[in-house]
């Protein structure tokens, strides 16, 4: 008997078909996996077994040949557990496949007693799913949220006896429909939490948060320097909070990315990611890789945030990895067998002291760097690398009177800033003619020229500033990207003299290294 089955399989964050075929013929007991698995695949073998016999069900002791088609592409996790045991049991005669062959789509993970666990890339494989055009999608419940998200009907349950109680009758309960607006439905179940970080409780450093609402505004590279407990990991870690809600294509292309690395079914994800890596980790856990080619923290922060604290601590290697990302917004990750390429639009928040000790320019306290250690230090960000970041500011001590002062006024709020910033997101979005990622650090060539036209004076100003910090032809576009952005939150149509002017205020690094 041949039975066929429906499946998904996944290369990175994209999905494509896979047929699991299962044939059983005269001879000696045994049972053959063939299609380039990989260890988990072929160990499904133990799984799906003992999943069937603890179910109840007969495991017919014939041989037992499982291929998944297309066999030249290698097929990855343990997500085809349920199709092979839906295939064995229809060639064995106890379901019948007639209703469903070629209609239901099939994923998820068999444990030794049959319940279904959660697997990753359900949202991938779900919005592949409906596009090729199969009815429905059998998911383990913890992924039915992810799969009912991109309108596809869903059946799902608990453990394989359910499922199968499902396909011989489909009047059966476990079916679960699709809202009228399923993404609207999980909106509102998953609302994200109000943050408990607030700008407001940073007390100063006008300058440092003027910067961070115009990086929020624009989606702009951020550098903050300053000596040790002025705040910088503290403004860092507000930034989210400032940040316009997701749209619909960024939640989706976010919980895509979150899939594919993780299987835990935590359904969409709404809130802007933070990554915050130590400055210890590697270059595979930045920029992605492995065996597996999974997402880095560069991917895992696609459309929010990465922070990388005392930056100048990481290894060089590892900081130069982010040119291509931070240029292309995707990193291209290459093997001998796959060529797996994510998507990497977040902004880059780094902090650093002013010299290896810290208190380099301390009104107080003195620096104990010698300027050949300070130069040193300075060089372990590349010209190239700092090339790419378009604010660069630096934040100085209060003493204790401004402290106080600021104590007893407060500050203004994260929601505050945020109302701007969203504003001018909004701007930019009817300009750039799109919801997803519209953001003035996200402009092509062809419309910085488009949308960042100078008057006369304001082209004399930038060519001043550009002689004067040696800005290559990159600075220089960068430098009119946060121009736009300022006019933006001004709500201004042009850019003048006064938005690149304050623009160039932000180039505290490029001052600094000028300097020694």
């Amino acid at each position: 008997m041949l039975a066929h089955v429906s499946s998904m399989g996944l290369c990175g964050i994209e999905s494509y078909p896979v047929l699991v075929e299962l044939d059983l013929s005269n001879g000696l007991p045994g049972y053959t996996t063939v299609g380039l698995p990989d260890d988990a695949v072929r160990e499904s073998r133990e799984r799906v077994i003992a999943a069937l016999r603890n179910c109840g069900f007969n495991l017919p002791q014939k041989k037992i040949t499982v291929n998944l088609a297309p066999g030249q592409s290698r097929k990855e996790g343990s997500h085809f557990d349920l199709p092979i045991a839906l295939a064995l049991l229809t060639a064995s005669g106890q379901i019948t496949s007639e209703s469903w062959e070629g209609k239901y789509c099939c994923i998820g993970e068999l444990a030794l007693d049959g319940t279904l666990r959660p697997v990753r890339g359900t949202l991938s494989m779900a919005m592949r799913a409906r596009q090729d055009g199969f009815k429905a999608m059998i998911v383990p419940k913890a992924n039915a949220a992810e799969a009912r998200a991109v309108g596809i009907e869903v059946v799902t349950g608990e453990t394989l006896r359910e499922i199968v109680d499902f396909l011989i009758s489909p009047q059966s309960s476990r079916r679960d429909f699709i809202f009228s607006d399923p993404f609207e439905d999980f909106f509102s179940a998953s609302k994200p939490g109000k943050s408990t970080e607030d700008m407001a409780e940073i007390k100063g450093q006008t300058l440092a948060k003027r910067a961070a609402e115009i990086s929020a505004a624009g989606a702009h590279n951020l550098i903050v320097m300053g000596p040790p407990g002025i705040g910088k990991s503290m403004l860092s870690r507000r930034l989210p909070g400032i940040l316009p809600p997701m749209s619909r294509g960024e939640i989706l292309e976010v919980t895509r990315i979150h899939s594919a690395r993780s299987k835990e079914g935590s359904g969409l994800i709404f809130q802007r990611p933070f990554r915050a890596p130590h400055h210890s980790a590697s270059l595979v856990s930045l920029v992605g890789g492995g065996p597996a080619a999974k997402p880095g923290e560069v991917s895992l922060a696609h459309g929010g945030v990465l922070f990388l604290d005392e930056v100048l601590e990481f290894n060089r290697a590892t900081l130069e990895a982010l040119r291509q990302p931070l240029s292309d917004f995707k990193i291209t990750i290459s093997r001998a067998k796959d060529c797996v390429e994510y998507p990497a639009r977040f902004i880059l928040v780094a902090a650093l002291n002013p010299c290896p000790c810290g208190f380099r320019g301390h009104p107080t306290k003195p620096c104990i760097c010698s300027p050949k250690a300070v130069l040193s230090y300075f060089s372990r960000v590349s010209g190239p690398l700092l090339d790419r970041i378009d604010l660069q500011v630096e934040m100085f001590p209060l003493d204790f009177s401004d402290w106080a002062v600021q104590t007893n006024m407060g500050s203004e709020s994260s929601a505050e800033i945020r109302k701007r910033v969203a504003r001018a997101r909004f701007k930019q979005q009817e300009r750039m003619g799109r919801e997803d990622f519209a953001a003035n650090a996200y402009l092509t060539p062809q419309e910085i020229k488009r949308h960042c036209v100078l008057s006369s004076s304001a082209m004399d100003a930038l060519r001043q500033a550009a002689q004067k910090f040696d800005l290559s032809a990159r600075g220089l576009d960068r430098i009119l990207k946060v121009s736009r952005t300022i006019a933006d939150l001004e709500d201004s149509n042009s850019i003048e003299t006064r938005h690149i002017a304050e623009a160039m205020n932000y180039r505290a690094l490029d001052k600094a290294r000028n300097s020694l």
